[in-house]
């Protein structure tokens, strides 16, 4: 369900604790097309950004190459947390500690006119006004979110 005209966007990083291609990694790439599955055909779902190879693991758009971005649309937070918490995505995540550097700031939340897709710039503007600022109607995370503009 839109909220009020608009859909949430998403972007989470994670810093690998060894490059990317080191074995160690396996797990985390061996999961990877079968947890974009369920989000592609999870209630909700809108988008998600993918590089060449069909999700966004080739993208680097930060200076540290070990450093993957993911991001994604949804119509409302429901049903983002749906997929993130009580799908097997939960799985995955609770693996994190193996593959990537533990972060506090690795998560933003925002709103954008349903129909409008987020680009990295949008995506590394939410993650730097949630460090400055903590959760804020601009970014916000799931344990503060912040409703959509004009939602009653």
């Amino acid at each position: 369900m839109t909220q009020g005209g608009y859909h949430l966007a998403q972007v989470n990083i994670g810093s690998f604790l060894a490059p990317p291609e080191h074995p160690d990694n396996a797990g985390f790439f061996d999961a990877l097309d079968r947890i974009n599955a369920i989000a592609d055909t999870s209630p909700g779902f809108v988008w998600r950004l993918e590089g060449d190879g069909g999700n966004a693991t080739d993208l680097r758009v930060f200076d540290d190459p070990n450093v993957l971005i993911n991001m994604s649309v949804w119509t409302d937070l429901a049903s983002l947390g749906a997929f993130v918490y009580r799908s097997d995505h939960v799985d995955v995540m609770r693996q994190r500690h193996r593959w990537f550097v533990s972060m506090s700031d690795y998560l933003a939340l925002w709103w954008v006119p349903a129909g409008t897709l987020p680009d990295i710039t949008d995506a590394k503007r939410a993650l730097n006004l949630l460090t400055a600022h903590g959760p804020t109607a601009d970014a916000f995370t799931f344990r503060d979110p912040f409703p959509a503009p004009n939602a009653n």
